[in-house]
């Protein structure tokens, strides 16, 4: 009687698993942006992200809340993260209206400046999988990623001055080499 449970609970295991592998691999899994998401994805992939991140600890920031650090932070924003988080009083940008999960905007109520520093910096520092949330260690120094995240994190009580550098400028659109910009014939 044990003998036949056992063999029955492992083969209910083995049949949940091949039905979920079956799935995924036969392209009926939900996968497009306009995709609707499966259910309690939202939910497990928060509480991943919340758990893994408060696992690896807090740090102190390393550059100071002020108006010099949030100026700087605001040369990175506009130049790494506004062309999928935005800018502050500017619409969505068409990027973002392509992704999914949908990027925050930062400066639109509340989002990371309810989060602490330390958190922010790890989000930038790392990038959050399947999200289209890049890392950026090694792209940005240690002190970049730290002035970005105190604007984030003060981003709602950041100076007039802040703002104002936040405002949108000439998009720079970087030259496509040579090779790219003419095609052969």
């Amino acid at each position: 009687m044990l003998k036949a449970l056992i063999v029955g609970i492992l083969l209910g295991v083995l049949l949940v698993f091949g039905g979920v592998w079956m799935y995924f691999t036969s392209g009926r899994a939900p996968v497009a942006v306009t995709d609707p998401p499966l259910p309690f994805e939202k939910k497990l992939a928060h509480a991943a992200l919340g758990a893994h991140v408060d696992k690896q600890g807090r740090q102190d920031p390393t550059v100071p809340a002020d108006e010099g650090n949030f100026l700087a932070g605001a040369e990175v924003y506009k130049r790494n993260c506004a062309v999928c988080h935005g800018l502050p009083a500017e619409p969505e940008t068409a990027i973002a209206l392509g992704m999914y999960p949908k990027p925050p905007e930062l400066f639109h109520g509340t989002g990371v400046s309810d989060d602490p520093v330390w958190e922010t910096y790890w989000k930038a520092q790392n990038g959050i999988r399947m999200t289209g949330m890049p890392g950026f260690k090694g792209r940005l120094t240690d002190v970049q990623l730290w002035q970005v995240s105190q604007l984030l994190a003060n981003s709602d009580k950041i100076p007039a001055s802040v703002r104002t550098a936040l405002t949108p400028g000439p998009a720079a659109v970087p030259a496509l080499p040579a090779a790219v910009a003419t095609p052969k014939k």
